[in-house]
């Protein structure tokens, strides 16, 4: 909880670790400590867990806080920690957010809830409920219509800006880039902005953005928190280069359904001892290795580091 009173200092390559599991299916706490480790080592500006990467809907509440905590004792304050939280249930978003406080978060990212499509007024009730509840919590609101199934309007982000101290930033992961402008004119430069948007995430830097929350950083880790560093320090194209080497990389996440591919290459490394996932989803196919491997042949080396 070190960056807690300060979020603006949560800024940069925020990995979204995927959760480990065994063979089995069981959460994997020491490969999700080594991971992170990795991350650390790798130079990521902060560490995620819990958001669509991490595959949290296909866990209890009871696993995502253990997840939870477990990351935050590796991470030790040495970089923010920046968990996600939310759940389609107000009552276990409470629950484990209340979880993640406790053990130390920086801030919380809070998902709109899916499936339920709520309107915008019922989306402001969802976030000044949380917000209400955890005064001395940064929030951070997580937009991503293409897994929820709702978009946060920009007038509600603003709204709960204004209205809410603790509400202090958003993730946006939708391919409408004219959506991350709206919502930074509608708040102005003090919201921080974080994109989930792999080739997205340069673009961003260029309008104010905060930095990035993009699954690339779990093969590339390095990589991606370079391509922030050229950007901040004026080295443009340094930074433009970076962006589109890791081209193959962003590709190859999306293959089949993440984080499938990501696990797979992670397994075949020996970063983690399984690269299984839980149904619904499943481990890629026959064809989708076949393209991974290619793909990964274009832009592997990104994997070792820069």
């Amino acid at each position: 909880m070190k960056f807690r009173t300060d979020p603006a200092t949560i800024r940069g390559s925020i990995a979204p670790v995927v959760t480990p599991f065994t063979a089995g299916g069981a959460v994997d706490h020491d490969a999700l400590r080594g991971l992170i480790r990795w991350q650390l080592e790798s130079g990521s500006h902060g560490i995620s867990l819990g958001g669509s990467t991490g595959e949290p809907s296909a866990q209890t509440a009871a696993e995502r806080i253990a997840a939870i905590r477990t990351a935050a004792d590796e991470v030790a304050d040495r970089v923010p920690f920046l968990p996600g939280t939310g759940s389609a249930k107000l009552d276990e978003t409470l629950e484990i957010t209340a979880a993640a406080r406790d053990a130390g978060a920086d801030a919380a990212l809070i998902i709109t809830p899916y499936y339920a499509r709520p309107t915008q007024n019922a989306l402001y009730d969802w976030y000044a409920a949380v917000a209400r509840e955890f005064p001395d919590l940064p929030l951070v609101i997580y937009n991503v219509p293409s897994r929820t199934a709702v978009d946060i309007a920009p007038e509600t982000v603003r709204r709960l800006f204004a209205d809410f101290d603790n509400v202090v930033g958003i993730k946006e992961t939708t391919k409408d880039f004219e959506h991350f402008s709206r919502v930074l004119h509608a708040c102005g430069p003090e919201l921080l902005v974080w994109s989930g948007i792999e080739l997205l995430c340069l673009p961003l830097l260029a309008l104010g953005g905060t930095g990035f929350i993009s699954a690339v950083a779990n093969l590339a880790p390095a990589a991606v928190a370079r391509m922030y560093e050229l950007w901040t320090a004026g080295d443009h194209a340094a930074a433009r280069d970076l962006h589109y080497r890791l081209h193959p990389l962003v590709d190859l996440l999306f293959v089949e359904t993440n984080p499938a591919p990501a696990k797979w290459v992670l397994e075949r490394q020996g970063r983690i001892p399984s690269g299984h996932v839980r149904p619904p989803l499943a481990a890629p196919s026959g064809d989708a290795q076949t393209r991974i491997r290619a793909l990964l042949d274009q832009g592997g080396d990104l994997t070792a580091g820069i």
